[in-house]
């Protein structure tokens, strides 16, 4: 009504005052919040990128573990596939060899392929038969046999077992001295410890076949590579004597890994079978 007054100008004047700076009080509240708001939201735009740094670098590590495991098979797997065939060509390559006679044949029947194990079949190309020899262990059952490669060289050890190039030809006086990988590139002497005392170890030519038998298996005797020479001299820790026997010498790695350790094994010559 007109000329009433107003019943809150009754209040005092402090209840005016309290209202007045509650209303501060609810401002400055709802600003607070607001910079609250706002602070909170700086995390939430740093997190897609602090998300993303762990997942790249998880996947880095994913293609960096399958490559190891793709290098890995390819080392245990591939290589043996790709040597198991290169051991069969080889194989073919010499007995098909075999089946003819060797163009400087004047009747010597000495084996002139063999004398040089170092020099390979001489023929220009290195592909064709380059194996001089066929190997058999009868322990290793009766389907072993590889082919032996002159040179111990990556190449010739992923092709069959490779000849020291000091090493006299096969049944010859002296020392017959060879190589295989143990793992990897067809493993040819993955099971060169299981040799024993008296087992035989075969070698076939052209011309002959030479029995030797195991004086000292490989798994009796390991050198290291760096001062093991001596087991490939004339006479094996006899260094400058003249050799007296047809002698052979196994070689290959002591353990299932990349070490400088090699299993050496000795035999002698006891029979020869001439073709």
């Amino acid at each position: 009504m007109d000329g009433m007054p107003d019943p809150q100008d009754d209040r005092p004047d402090s209840d005016l005052s309290d209202d007045l700076f509650a209303g501060e009080d609810s401002a400055a509240a709802d600003d607070a919040d607001a910079a609250d708001d706002a602070g909170e939201q700086k995390p939430r735009r740093t997190t897609g990128r602090g998300r993303r740094v762990p997942l790249i670098l998880g996947l880095c590590l994913m293609l960096i573990g399958v490559g190891v495991l793709g290098w890995v098979g390819y080392q245990y797997v591939g290589t043996n596939v790709i040597a198991e065939k290169r051991f069969e060509d080889e194989k073919d390559k010499l007995r098909q060899e075999w089946e003819n006679p060797p163009a400087d044949d004047q009747g010597d029947n000495s084996g002139s392929q063999e004398a040089d194990p170092a020099g390979g079949s001489g023929d220009s190309d290195a592909r064709d038969a380059r194996a001089v020899a066929l190997l058999r262990i009868p322990r290793f059952g009766p389907d072993f046999e590889v082919p032996l490669i002159p040179g111990i060289s990556d190449d010739a050890l992923s092709s069959g077992v490779g000849i020291y190039d000091q090493a006299v030809a096969p049944g010859e006086i002296g020392n017959f001295s060879v190589a295989g990988h143990r793992i990897t590139r067809g493993e040819p002497f993955r099971r060169l410890l299981e040799i024993q005392k008296g087992d035989e170890i075969i070698v076939e030519t052209r011309d002959a076949i030479y029995t030797y038998v195991i004086d000292v298996p490989p798994s009796e005797l390991t050198v290291d590579a760096s001062d093991g020479g001596w087991v490939l001299d004339p006479v094996p820790g006899k260094q400058g004597e003249e050799p007296s026997q047809a002698l052979i010498t196994l070689t290959t790695c002591q353990d299932l890994f990349h070490s400088p350790d090699r299993s050496v094994g000795f035999g002698h010559l006891v029979d020869v079978q001439n073709k």
